[in-house]
């Protein structure tokens, strides 16, 4: 069931054009994804996953490098607010993949992403996100990177949202493996 309000509070009107606009100009962008395939299809093919969420997926190329990986019949869903046809908010998914988004989050929009991801994540998620400024810079001068912060920082939003089992950090890079947070029993 999609919830257009939380969608509304996940990136500015203004940050959408910019981004849709970068997608459509630069075949480039976007590609952190394939890089991840071989982590992203070894978790799938471990947990035998058949759902599997492309959360801000760009040109959707993460499912286009999965193709020959996986072991097993799996439904793959693409989302990105910033691409008109794959930009209706998604069902949960048993597993969800967002390589490279967090960090292009704008700043006042990261707790809601967090919350949407947490929302559509029913079992685990392999995150990444770059801890470092990017090369790129965007149209309207700020760095494609709107947040940098640390791998103790990130752990630390994370953890407000998903139980954390495995992380890495390599080359300025967070890996982040997480599962899905049991409910609190309320007395």
């Amino acid at each position: 069931m999609s919830n257009p309000t939380l969608l509304s509070n996940t990136l500015s009107s203004g940050y959408r054009e910019l981004c849709q606009s970068l997608h459509e100009a630069d075949d480039s962008w976007g590609i952190a994804s394939v890089h991840q395939a071989p982590m992203v299809a070894a978790i799938i093919n471990q947990n035998k996953f058949t759902e599997i969420l492309d959360y801000g997926a760009g040109k959707c190329r993460l499912g286009e490098a999965l193709s020959d990986k996986i072991t097993h019949a799996i439904a793959l869903t693409n989302y990105d607010p910033a691409i008109p046809d794959i930009a209706e908010s998604p069902d949960p998914s048993e597993f969800v993949a967002c390589i490279d988004v967090l960090e292009h989050i704008e700043p006042d929009y990261l707790d809601n992403v967090l919350s949407d991801l947490q929302r559509v994540t029913e079992v685990a998620g392999f995150f990444t996100i770059s801890c470092r400024k990017a090369r790129r810079i965007l149209g309207d001068g700020r760095n494609a990177h709107l947040i940098v912060e640390t791998p103790e920082w990130w752990l630390v939003k994370l953890r407000e949202k998903f139980d954390i089992p495995n992380f890495s950090y390599s080359n300025g890079t967070l890996s982040v493996l997480v599962k899905a947070q049991e409910p609190s029993i309320q007395e």
